[in-house]
């Protein structure tokens, strides 16, 4: 951000976008304290890091795209312990909440990215991915943004909320898969008694 300016802003963050790894709570407070000193306009760092969310998101929706359903069932049925319904099912839940599913996920840790992946598989049309994309960016990305701004040298202080934040999003993940695996074990185990 120092070299680029804004722009590295949103390199930065189409980079998280693509790495989900790297951390949007940490890139964007730190934008924000950035356009506080000066360095660059509070809008311009808003505008190029939701531009950087758009561009990332639109990368995997492309792939998602690439992927496709067969490509993607043929995974699938080569994977222990997933079954091609659940698939089914998946594209049913996106069919009825893609579009909930695609802004509300711009504001999810992790899931940030991942929502773009079947967003192109289902094919959702581009344009509505990419207001929704762009409409749940903004917000995300103004708030962490602004947070930066406004506590300036402490703009640190918000990474301690935000980690609260994705390691709870995390624990509900690890047990919804955790509860999968269980079900799923369980069935196999009966299945083999049963024959």
């Amino acid at each position: 951000m120092e070299w680029l300016g804004a722009p590295g802003a949103g390199l930065a963050i189409a980079a998280e976008n693509l790495f989900p790894p790297l951390p949007s709570e940490l890139i964007l407070p730190m934008a924000g304290f950035t356009a506080s000193r000066g360095s660059f306009g509070l809008v311009e760092v808003l505008l190029w890091t939701t531009l950087g969310s758009v561009v990332g998101a639109l990368a995997l929706y492309g792939l998602g795209a690439w992927l496709g359903r067969d490509r993607l069932l043929r995974i699938v049925d080569r994977m222990p312990l997933v079954k091609v319904s659940d698939v089914d099912r998946a594209e049913a839940w996106f069919e009825r909440h893609g579009s909930k599913a695609v802004f509300f996920g711009r504001m999810i840790p992790l899931f940030r990215s991942l929502i773009s992946i079947p967003a192109g598989i289902e094919r959702m049309p581009l344009l509505r991915f990419t207001l929704l994309t762009t409409a749940g960016s903004a917000i995300w990305n103004t708030i962490f943004v602004l947070a930066g701004f406004l506590l300036g040298e402490n703009w640190h202080v918000v990474e301690q909320y935000a980690d609260a934040f994705q390691l709870l999003v995390i624990v509900v993940a690890v047990a919804a898969v955790g509860t999968f695996l269980v079900v799923r074990l369980r069935q196999a185990a009966r299945r083999r008694l049963a024959s």
